[in-house]
């Protein structure tokens, strides 16, 4: 499979609102009602997925594989991040983004984020075998 029309440069934003469930509260971090990095995480996958699904073939989806990320600032419950992805290479099915979040005050994120391109049909049919092995 070809994939000729995902190349470096693009890029893609999505607009979020933090809520308390994205908050370090509700991942376990009891006393801390800030913008969680696992949320962060989540919603910079989301945001590189958006770059490129448009582009992939009926079937294929990208699934995350890195994350060398560095969550700078603390941002309350209320505030938008906007997070910004641009894909940087392309390796065969292999993608890396170059990541950016910003709250309304300041940089909150910057970093990389590695993505594999995979059919989805095969990829399921692996995982099924192997979760038939565990048991």
């Amino acid at each position: 499979m070809d994939f000729n029309n995902i190349v470096p440069g693009m890029t893609f934003e999505k607009e979020f609102i933090v809520e308390e469930g994205d908050t370090a509260t509700h991942f376990g971090n009891d006393h801390v009602p800030v913008f969680a990095s696992p949320r962060l995480i989540s919603w910079i996958e989301g945001t590189a997925i958006g770059t490129v699904l448009p582009f992939l073939p009926d079937g294929w989806e990208t699934v995350g594989t890195s994350f060398n990320l560095d969550h700078l600032a603390a941002t309350p419950v209320g505030m938008k991040v906007r997070v910004v992805t641009e894909l940087t290479e392309v390796k065969g099915k292999l993608l890396t983004f170059h990541v950016k979040a910003y709250d309304e005050v300041d940089k909150i994120c910057e970093g990389t984020h590695g993505r594999a391109i995979i059919e989805l049909k095969k990829f399921l049919s692996r995982v099924n075998e192997k979760g038939k092995t565990a048991k």
